[in-house]
């Protein structure tokens, strides 16, 4: 009787045992992958996921539009399709048992964002208690505007709890047009939600009737494809006089598309519209659209480009400032005027972890080239007066002055090594040859306007060396440059060249200084100093008495203490 028992008990195991595997060998997931208006996508790439989000098998979709991934073992995975011209499509935690059944729906590149007010859904909807709204596509909310709350909220869900993802800086700086002292800075870095990323920016000074920057852009990450960008940006400078008036005002709006064409080549191209208005008595406006584009080709470790641009780069501000999206303006003859151009360039380069080198040749035309300069008055003019001149733009509150240079053309050769020092640090050698403006010196006092107007292109050579890293312990971010140019030089040399340190000694500090366990958060000191030895400096006297001191780039320094909560 018991081994009748036992003999029952383990046929019973084994049937167990067999009906379990033939089920888990029978999971599957199957759907349909359709576009935003319901057209079924043949050939989209369709991959199922382990929870880790490591690959596991890859199918692709019929001429329906259908896949069948099969032979599954139960549990939780995640499924991904893809298509050409399209945003990549995630379900993740997806319980599969059985026949499960996913459909997906793939999205344009163009269709990823919209700025709109906050309406309701639908007719009996209750309405949305926001302000603006950020939506995707599929009008999941990405950037919360409150009215009378906090900055910015940003949600990775319709039904997820919103994230406070700002940084509030307070910085002093002196020397730089259009900035006046004690600066407050409120931006929004990266949301942790498919590979977008939000930029805003908010710089004022406070309790002044100085200038503000501000901006405001999306990144999406494409994947394979490439990225998107969309980029508006304002600065309102009420201080910044000419001889018709007082109030300086620019919009600029940039636009651009990354694409990757497999390992052997992508493609950068797109535009900024700027428009620039000067207010006064005899008020002057000006608008101009900047293309630019640039295509790559890879073999290994190697590439050769061509790039094309016509907006000229300023080298004192990175992407995360408005700056970097405003071109400089000037005026001519008491007309608002761009510093623009066309500038071309092929190039070789290479690079490996260790090091890198490249190698390439431009031609440049540039129209109205801005020189700067700082004015010390003469005792019969007081401070804060502009200077009785057509051709300068004035601020003062830092006493410097813009005018427009002569057009002139040139062509050159840029030049870098590259190598990875101990841990994170690393050394650039760069040269570069070109046209820059340089100013004779003047056997008696002239004029404003005469000196200006005797500004002509000399050709001129550049070096450069620059080290950065991070410091082992401290975590401190350190950048040091020192860049040389010939002293009678007002611009500088290759100005449309990317990745060029400022003239002469620069140094920048990101020490951070954390209060969290996990170190996230905290507080973090800053300082960026540019010409720090006031080297360059060229002084002309004028017919009236005044000095006036130009320079390819003023001695300035910005530091301050920045949090993120």
């Amino acid at each position: 009787m018991m081994r009748s028992k036992q003999l029952a008990q383990a046929t019973l195991l084994i049937a167990l045992g067999a009906a379990s595997s033939s089920w888990a060998a029978g999971a599957s997931v199957s759907g349909v992958v359709r576009d935003s208006s319901g057209t079924p996508q043949i050939g989209a790439e369709v991959e199922i996921l382990r929870p880790d989000l490591s690959l596991l098998r890859t199918v692709y979709t019929d001429s329906e539009g259908r896949f069948v991934i099969a032979s599954l073992a139960p549990g939780r995975y995640a499924v991904k399709a893809m298509g050409q011209s399209f945003l990549p499509s995630l379900r993740e935690n997806v319980r599969v048992r059985g026949g499960t059944v996913v459909n997906l729906t793939l999205t344009s590149l163009y269709e990823v964002i919209q700025w709109l007010p906050a309406d309701p859904r639908a007719a009996n909807a209750q309405p949305d208690d926001w302000k603006w709204t950020l939506r995707s596509a599929a009008n999941r909310p990405l950037l919360r505007w409150l009215e009378d709350g906090p900055l910015v909220m940003v949600s990775d869900s319709a039904g997820a709890r919103p994230k406070l993802m700002a940084r509030l800086m307070a910085t002093g700086q002196e020397g730089t047009f259009g900035e006046s002292g004690e600066r407050f800075s409120t931006s929004v870095e990266d949301t942790p939600s498919d590979s977008r990323e939000l930029l805003a920016r908010v710089d004022f000074a406070p309790e002044s009737n100085a200038g503000m920057e501000s901006m405001l852009g999306f990144r999406q990450d494409l994947g394979f494809a490439g990225s998107v960008q969309s980029v508006a940006a304002i600065s309102i400078q009420p201080e910044v006089e000419s001889v018709s008036g007082a109030g300086l005002e620019e919009v600029a709006g940039r636009s651009e598309e990354t694409i990757h064409m497999g390992d052997l080549a992508d493609a950068e191209v797109g535009s900024e519209a700027v428009m620039g208005r000067l207010g006064g008595t005899a008020a002057s406006s000006t608008t101009a659209m900047l293309p630019f584009a640039h295509v790559a080709w890879h073999e290994g470790n190697s590439t050769i480009g061509y790039r094309m641009a016509t907006m000229v780069p300023n080298r004192s501000a990175d992407e995360s400032q408005p700056g970097a999206f405003l071109p400089a303006l000037v005026t001519r003859n008491g007309e608002l005027q761009l510093e623009h151009g066309v500038h071309q360039e092929i190039g070789w380069e290479r690079a490996t972890d260790a090091s890198g080198m490249a190698v390439m040749v431009y031609a440049d035309n540039i129209e109205n080239p801005v020189m700067e300069a700082q004015e010390r008055f003469a005792a019969t003019r007081s401070a804060g007066n502009a200077p009785a001149s057509s051709t300068v733009l004035y601020d003062p509150a830092s006493n410097l002055l813009r005018a427009a240079g002569p057009a002139f053309s040139t062509a050159g050769v840029q030049a870098s090594v590259e190598r990875r020092l101990h841990g994170e640090n690393r050394i650039r050698l760069s040269y570069a040859s070109g046209g820059a403006l340089m100013m004779p010196m003047q056997a008696q006092p002239v004029a404003l306007d005469q000196l200006i107007a005797s500004a002509h292109v000399h050709r001129a050579q550049t070096c450069a060396i620059s080290l950065s890293g991070t410091l082992d312990g401290t975590g401190t971010r350190w950048h040091a440059s020192y860049t040389w140019q010939p002293e009678e030089t007002v611009t500088t040399v290759a100005p449309f060249a990317t990745n060029a340190d400022s003239p002469y000694l620069n140094i920048q500090l990101r020490q951070p200084i954390h209060v969290r366990r996990d170190g996230t958060g905290g507080f973090e000191a800053l300082l960026d100093v540019r010409n720090l030895l006031a080297e360059g400096y060229t002084p002309f006297m004028l017919s009236d008495g005044s000095v006036v001191i130009f320079a390819q780039d003023q001695r300035s320094m910005r530091a301050g203490l920045a949090f993120t909560f």
